[in-house]
């Protein structure tokens, strides 16, 4: 296979450069924060508290208070940005909220809401410091999108949307801001322990149930989460799967189709009833089923 002139082999300190972490004081974005701390990184967690959350955010870590929807907001944290460090080496636009449910019962409010923080609280992040990047001729862009933005189960189609669309514009600035020197990844990761459940509050109370249950029951930590996606990261992978079922998963959908269509159709037909219950649970059954398929191929 030949090599991706867009990765690197050996991973490359974050140590010295100065970094932006938006959602920063809690859950994943939280752990990057640790992660970029740990290794020399200079950080700015971006977040909608007045204040930092007490011990929140380790010893040297400034703070900000911004609202990733609030476009005036972004061009004063730029002007700060350059005012103060004269440039951006790493944005990781993390910051977002969880909605699950069904076309016909999810609200439009809802979609409008978790469109303007999901997904364009990601291009505004990204067009406010595009510009400096490209004029000293280098940074990376991470972005924090989900295995629903690959792998789109039944019963989530706003969340699905969003982070497709995170996806989408990931691979877009990949190819487009290559000559400038400047770096694209994007995490979808499948389910682990964090407190994105906080943020549901949407109209399909059965959907948001079950992913709540999932959320607080999955074997991953947010800090394990992003110990590997912080790897991936120094080696500027572009899609970067943080675990075996996500990994499985999209490989179902890429190399076994037929069986992976059999497996969401069956979950979409087990909520015909209206109650949707196991649907986010199908998908992680999903999971596992092509994650065991893989591992017996000869």
């Amino acid at each position: 296979m030949p090599k991706n002139p867009l990765s690197r082999k050996q991973p490359e300190s974050y140590a010295g450069k100065r970094a932006i972490v938006t959602g920063g004081t809690s859950g994943f974005g939280q752990a990057l924060v640790e992660q970029l701390v740990a290794d020399g990184a200079t950080v700015l967690a971006i977040d909608v508290h007045e204040q930092a959350p007490e011990g929140a955010l380790p010893a040297g870590v400034l703070y900000r208070r911004l609202d990733v929807r609030d476009e005036k907001g972004w061009d004063e944290l730029r002007n700060w940005v350059e005012a103060t460090w004269g440039g951006l080496d790493l944005l990781i636009s993390n910051a977002g909220i969880a909605v699950g449910g069904r076309i016909d019962v999810t609200s439009l409010d809802d979609w409008d809401r978790i469109v303007e923080i999901n997904l364009m609280g990601v291009v505004k992040g990204i067009r406010a410091f595009v510009p400096m990047m490209k004029e000293q001729g280098s940074g990376h862009i991470v972005s924090t999108a989900s295995l629903a933005g690959l792998v789109h189960a039944p019963g989530m189609a706003a969340y699905n949307v969003v982070k497709a669309g995170v996806v989408a514009l990931s691979e877009t600035l990949r190819y487009e801001l290559a000559p400038w020197n400047i770096d694209v990844s994007v995490i979808c990761p499948s389910f682990f322990r964090t407190n994105l459940a906080e943020s549901l509050g949407g109209k399909d109370v059965e959907m948001e149930e079950t992913a709540v249950r999932l959320i607080t029951q999955a074997p991953r930590s947010a800090q394990e989460v992003a110990a590997k996606a912080y790897d991936a990261m120094q080696r500027r992978r572009f899609i970067i799967l943080t675990d075996q079922d996500g990994v499985a998963a999209y490989n179902g959908k890429r190399f076994s189709r037929p069986v992976y269509d059999r497996m969401m159709l069956q979950a979409g037909r087990d909520g015909r009833d209206g109650t949707g219950n196991d649907r986010l649970e199908k998908l992680a059954a999903l999971q596992k089923k092509l994650k065991r398929r893989r591992a017996t191929r000869p």
